[in-house]
């Protein structure tokens, strides 16, 4: 029988604490959707687009993600083989902590898609 936790309703605002980090949310926002609006990204989270801006760069520089501009846009491709990076964690990937975040038979496009290629890397 399905407990009382599973049919409580969502909150419409942010709890002042969670467990994943704005790092997190924001990769996993990038990884659903790689042409996604920065502005879009912080009203998904909840945090200003400034904050969104600090973190894609933060992710970018630590090589979680590559950045790519297309026309006036950015894509975002996620290296989903990086491992976390807290020691705790390290023995995970991105691929891990994606997963677990994924609703039940939701898909993410894969690396190949968005590369063109299987290899998971960035293509040059």
């Amino acid at each position: 029988m399905p407990s009382d936790l599973e049919h409580r309703p969502v909150p419409d605002r942010v709890p002042d604490w969670t467990f994943l980090t704005n790092h997190a949310h924001v990769l996993f926002c990038l990884t659903k959707d790689p042409e996604i609006r920065l502005r879009d990204v912080a009203d998904s989270v909840g945090i200003t687009e400034r904050a969104v801006q600090r973190i894609v760069t933060e992710l970018e520089t630590a090589g979680f993600i590559t950045r790519r501009r297309n026309g006036r846009r950015n894509s975002y491709v996620v290296h989903r083989n990086h491992p976390l990076r807290h020691p705790i964690e390290s023995h995970r990937s991105v691929a891990d902590l994606l997963q677990l975040i994924l609703h039940q038979g939701e898909s993410l496009p894969t690396d190949a898609d968005l590369l063109g290629d299987a290899s998971g890397e960035p293509g040059e």
